[in-house]
């Protein structure tokens, strides 16, 4: 076995954390399950706990260009940021200081308006101006914003993706179009208070519930003295805080449970969303956006054999490096992954992209996916039979969902306690 915290093997923030969970486990009523015991315990530590992944948090300014937006969440390496208001007073409320959540969602759903408006289905011309600009920042602003939005996103056509040219991103990304269009217009005109933030005194056990229950990908904690975000918690911190915990006697119990055993994966193989390799790359974003989540495997033609995955974050290099495509007549799911792996090879750049498919088994254990997940810095995990066909998924979300349970009446009027809506709200 691993070595325990408690014998000093570990010491990071995260492993100290999973001690006081320990210690809270061994004081627990001897007739509760090893579910409820968990669940005391996670409600006995308050999420100002959970050790910050940064010495700051990482925001963008609402004036800041898409681009450079794209930029600095590649550079961090995160998929969403908040989005501080350049015209908020110093002493605005955290509700005021902030305008949203601009996150690579909201951006792939602002390319597929693109996509759509110069389509030969719309008679339009591949051209990039404003006039297509205030139909676009409607359709993205509550994806951008990194909730669900109250109203239905209007316009984006349900048939699949058009075959988008090779050099259809250089088009974009070269047009003033682009260069001018801001954090603040595909954000701006979500009226729902800015986002779902917890305060310092929330329990740990609510932030779970939230990032799985709740399908929260990431969650401010907000320091409502400083009026400002104290924190950003996301599913991938707590599988890093989970891998930490190796050693505990909880996480070793819990941990040695068979993915099968917790029920996952959760759909049977005719259920996977799933991309063809021939299809249009943007098809494979359309999927995501339509099914609300953050991956999708691309699929051996009329097989169900995976050659690579296309994740949410991969939108980047449809904007970075938009001349790698022009090669090809069109930018299919298979010459995005060829088109892409091959610049990264260039650029020496280490990505998950060039590790091959995450596979495993439904016979391994928890503990196997967390350490997995945690080491190759994934979201998913694709269950595959013998002969290596598709089974299932397994997310970050899913396996955070099989270690606390939601009491009935848990969170009872929550949500209308920390999502007010704003005076003159469109909503």
């Amino acid at each position: 076995m691993e070595d325990s915290p408690r014998s000093g093997g570990l010491s990071s923030p995260e492993a100290k954390l999973g001690m006081r969970v320990e210690d809270l486990w061994d004081i627990q009523e001897p007739q509760l399950s090893p579910t409820e015991k968990l669940n005391a315990c996670f409600e006995s530590v308050p999420v100002s706990a959970f050790p910050p992944a940064s010495s700051e948090v990482i925001e963008i300014k609402s004036d800041c260009s898409l681009a450079e937006a794209v930029q600095i969440l590649t550079k961090h390496k995160i998929l969403s940021a908040p989005v501080v208001d350049v015209e908020a007073p110093e002493d605005a409320s955290w509700i005021d200081r902030y305008i949203g959540i601009v996150e690579f969602a909201g951006i792939a759903v602002w390319i597929l308006y693109q996509s759509e408006l110069a389509s030969p289905r719309k008679n339009c011309a591949t051209q990039f101006s404003n006039g297509g600009k205030e139909e676009a920042i409607s359709a993205v602003a509550a994806a951008a914003n990194g909730m669900n939005s109250p109203r239905k996103i209007k316009n984006l056509g349900l048939e699949p993706a058009e075959p988008t040219p090779g050099s259809f991103f250089e088009a974009l990304t070269s047009s003033e179009f682009y260069k001018n269009t801001t954090v603040q217009d595909i954000s701006g005109s979500f009226r729902w208070a800015p986002f779902l933030a917890l305060q310092k005194n929330n329990s740990f056990l609510t932030m779970l519930l939230l990032l799985s229950n709740y399908k929260m990908k990431s969650i401010p904690v907000v320091d409502l003295g400083e009026g400002k975000i104290d924190n950003i918690i996301t599913q991938s911190a707590v599988i890093h805080m989970l891998a930490e915990c190796v050693g505990l006697s909880w996480f070793e119990r819990w941990g040695a449970k068979q993915m099968s055993e917790l029920g996952l994966p959760t759909m049977k193989p005719d259920q996977v969303i799933k991309v063809d390799e021939d299809e249009p790359v943007l098809q494979a974003f359309k999927l995501m956006r339509k099914k609300g989540i953050g991956g999708i495997p691309v699929v051996e033609h009329g097989g169900r054999k995976a050659i690579g995955n296309i994740s949410i974050r991969d939108v980047r290099f449809l904007l970075m490096t938009p001349e790698i495509y022009r090669e090809f007549r069109s930018i299919t799911a298979k010459n995005f992954l060829v088109a892409v792996r091959k610049y990264l090879e260039q650029q020496h750049e280490a990505s998950p992209m060039l590790s091959g498919m995450i596979t495993c088994r439904r016979d391994q254990t928890v503990k196997e996916m967390i350490l997995k997940l945690d080491s190759v810095k994934i979201q998913r995990v694709y269950v595959v039979d013998e002969d290596g066909n598709l089974e299932g998924v397994i997310t970050l979300r899913d396996i955070i969902s099989k270690l606390v349970h939601e009491p009935r009446g848990y969170f009872g009027d929550f949500f209308d306690g920390v999502l007010p809506m704003p005076q003159n709200s469109r909503v």
